[in-house]
């Protein structure tokens, strides 16, 4: 199906939960709705289902106006993050009840469905039990696999997994995206998480604050983010942005104030040290002839290391908390541009206080201008 949304504006009083906004949404593929709480996803998503009629716009499916047909006309399956299941209903006849609604299948053929989905979704030892005898995470799978197996051609998905546990959601997500995979339906999911998004992989549709900032592949977002906005929503942990200043060949990373300093006089006065590192390093590369004098660099916490190649730039810095997280380790620290996380892969021990200097290939940093518009990105995404 081919669900388009033109100019949908919502607005509730005097709150405005989304701007005008254009999106074609590519047809049977996911598309991943990623944003903060309050971005806007759950708004859009009602809008989509026909939940709530949009103030300003229009929404067609397969070139049909839809607008306003409210959402028991539509064949649309929906799961949010609060499961809703029916009580008296064992998990398997909850499961079953879309087929048994759509007709068609004999009883054998919609039990097999039925434990088939159960089986994906690791509830089938709960078939024959009522949803308040599970647990909120059981309750959750319950409503997905009655979702999948409505098998709509639209299927809305709000933040399903927030509510399990770490190991079963990684589970899950692999899970469904071999299930989306296998069926027709267009999906959207919503998610707060960058990593999610990457790991369904599909389109990804980037909200901020109401707005839709970006649409496309989701490598393309998050390789090569439109502005600041969207690299700041598409990183976890969140992007390290340096201020600097464009030179005769390319640009220079200013340091950051101290003191109340302005950030062109700390630069001149930089203390040497771990803390300081004396200059603030140059990047040489081509920046187009409109950028402007102020810019911002964005470099990945992945892409920080603490051993040097050749061509890095080096930051002297200052350890301030290292946590190690699953098979990572985060690496807080001071510099003179700014205080910077890097994300090194493996299980490192680092004191607090400790003189370390993180290192960054300029191919890898992001170039924004004043306008927080996208200047420069990586050199692997231009050869891509």
């Amino acid at each position: 199906m081919r669900l388009l949304l033109e100019q949908v504006a919502q607005k509730v009083g005097a709150v405005q939960h989304l701007y005008p906004l254009d999106l074609a949404l590519q047809p049977g593929a996911v598309t991943v709705l990623l944003g903060a709480t309050q971005a806007g996803k759950t708004s859009l998503m009602r809008v989509m289902a026909g939940l709530d009629k949009p103030t300003a716009g229009r929404v067609t499916v397969d070139g049909a106006d839809v607008t306003g047909m409210p959402v028991r006309e539509r064949n649309v399956a929906m799961v949010y993050q609060q499961f809703i299941n029916y009580p008296s209903m064992s998990v398997a006849d909850n499961i079953a009840s879309p087929l048994k609604l759509r007709g068609g299948m004999d009883r054998a053929a919609i039990d097999a469905r039925v434990r088939q989905l159960a089986g994906k979704l690791h509830i089938e030892p709960f078939l024959a039990r009522l949803p308040a005898e599970l647990s909120g995470g059981q309750q959750q799978r319950v409503a997905l696999a009655r979702a999948l197996a409505k098998d709509a051609p639209l299927m809305l998905l709000d933040e399903p997994l927030v509510n399990l546990d770490y190991k079963l959601r990684e589970e899950l997500r692999e899970e469904l995206t071999q299930l989306f995979a296998a069926g027709d339906s267009t999906v959207v999911y919503a998610t707060t998480e960058p990593g999610e998004a990457l790991l369904l992989g599909g389109w990804t549709a980037v909200l901020d604050a109401g707005e839709l900032l970006q649409y496309g592949r989701t490598a393309e977002v998050f390789h090569a983010p439109t502005s600041l906005r969207v690299a700041r929503a598409f990183s976890d942990p969140p992007m390290n942005l340096i201020a600097a200043e464009a030179t005769s060949g390319g640009l220079r990373l200013r340091a950051a104030p101290t003191d109340g300093a302005a950030p062109a006089e700390a630069a001149r006065t930089a203390p040497a040290g771990p803390a300081g590192g004396g200059e603030a390093p140059a990047l040489r590369m081509t920046l187009p002839a409109s950028a402007s004098r102020e810019l911002t660099v964005g470099i990945r916490a992945a892409a920080l290391r603490v051993r040097p190649r050749d061509g890095d730039i080096a930051l002297p810095a200052t350890v301030e908390l290292a946590e190690i997280s699953g098979s990572d380790t985060f690496v807080h620290a001071r510099t003179a541009v700014g205080e910077l996380v890097a994300q090194l892969t493996g299980v490192h021990d680092f004191e607090l206080g400790a003189p370390v200097v993180l290192h960054a290939d300029p191919a890898q940093a992001y170039v924004f201008g004043a306008d927080g518009a996208l200047l420069v990105a990586p050199e692997r995404i231009k050869r891509a």
